[in-house]
C-alpha cells in the first residue's frame, strides 16, 4: 500500500515538475516528511531522485548547446568537494541521525524560505539582471569567476543538508553573476551543476549515513517520470505566472514551519 502511494507520491510531483519548471527537491522533501519518512530518509532519497529525474534535461540542453559548461565546473569544483566533506563531517562528528536533525530541518526550512522568494520575484531579478549595478554588483561582474566558486561551495553545503536549491536558488545566482546569460543558458547550466551534486550528494548519504530507501526511490521515480512529460504539455495550457505565485506561497509557509517550529 505504502509502495503504491508513493508512486501516486511521484507522479504528483512530477507533474507539479513539469508543469512549473520547480524543482522536484523543494516539493517532494516535505511531502515525504509528511508521509512519516525520517527528515535524514527523505532528504537523502530526494537527492538520488532529483539527480535522476534532472538527467534528461542535462541531455537536451547539450543538444541544443545551452550549457555553459566552464561555468558548471567553477560551480561544481566548489560544490562537489563541500558535498563530500559535509557529508563526511555529518558521520564523524554525530552518533545518529537525531542528533543531526535540527540541523536538516532548519537547513531545509531556509532553502524553502530561499526557492520561495526566488520564486516569487523571478522575473524582478531577470529584469534587472540587465540593468548597470552599484559597486556590489561591479564587484560581483569583476570577480565572477572566483564568486561562482564560493557560490559552488554554498550550495554544496545546504543542498546536501536539505536537498533544496539546487535548482531555482542556483538559477537566480547565475542571473545575477552573468547578467549577459541568456534564460536558456542560465537553465541548462543549472541543470548541468545539478545533477553530479544531487548525485555525488546522494551517494555520500547512501554509503556514508545509509539514509537513502531504495524502495521508495524506485517508486518514486515509477511515477514521476512519465508523469513530468504530461505536466510538460500541460504547461502550454496552463500560465505559470498563476501556478509558480501559489506554489512559492506554499513553498513560503512550509519553509517558515520548518525554520521556526
Amino acid at each position: 500500500m505504502d509502495f503504491l502511494l508513493y508512486i501516486i507520491s511521484g507522479a504528483f510531483v512530477g507533474l507539479i515538475v513539469g508543469m512549473t519548471g520547480v524543482g522536484g527537491g523543494s516539493l517532494m522533501t516535505p511531502l515525504l516528511i509528511m508521509f512519516g519518512i525520517p527528515y535524514n530518509v527523505a532528504i537523502g532519497t530526494d537527492l538520488l531522485y532529483a539527480s535522476i529525474t534532472k538527467s534528461s534535461g542535462v541531455i537536451a540542453h547539450t543538444r541544443q548547446n545551452s550549457v555553459q559548461w566552464r561555468l558548471v565546473g567553477y560551480l561544481a569544483a566548489g560544490s562537489i568537494p563541500a558535498s563530500i566533506v559535509t557529508v563526511i563531517l555529518l558521520n564523524q562528528v554525530f552518533t545518529n541521525a537525531d542528533e543531526y536533525k535540527d540541523l536538516l530541518t532548519t537547513s531545509l526550512g531556509v532553502m524553502l524560505i530561499i526557492t520561495a522568494i526566488v520564486i516569487l520575484f523571478k522575473r524582478f531579478l531577470r529584469d534587472t539582471s540587465d540593468r548597470p549595478h552599484g559597486p556590489v554588483g561591479a564587484f560581483f561582474q569583476v570577480h565572477a569567476t572566483k564568486v561562482t566558486f564560493v557560490v559552488g561551495i554554498f550550495l554544496g553545503i545546504f543542498v546536501t543538508l536539505s536537498s533544496v536549491g539546487a535548482g531555482a536558488f542556483c538559477a537566480a545566482l547565475l542571473m545575477t553573476l552573468y547578467p549577459r546569460l541568456p534564460a536558456l543558458h542560465v537553465i541548462g547550466t543549472d541543470i548541468a551543476h545539478a545533477v553530479p551534486l544531487t548525485l555525488i550528494a546522494g551517494l555520500s548519504h547512501l554509503f556514508l549515513l545509509g539514509n537513502v530507501d531504495l524502495v521508495l526511490l524506485v517508486s518514486l521515480l515509477i511515477g514521476s517520470l512519465p508523469a513530468i512529460h504530461v505536466g510538460t504539455k500541460l504547461a502550454v495550457r496552463i500560465p505559470s505566472r498563476v501556478l509558480q505565485p501559489a506554489l512559492a506561497l506554499i513553498l513560503l509557509g512550509i519553509g517558515v514551519k520548518f525554520t521556526f517550529y
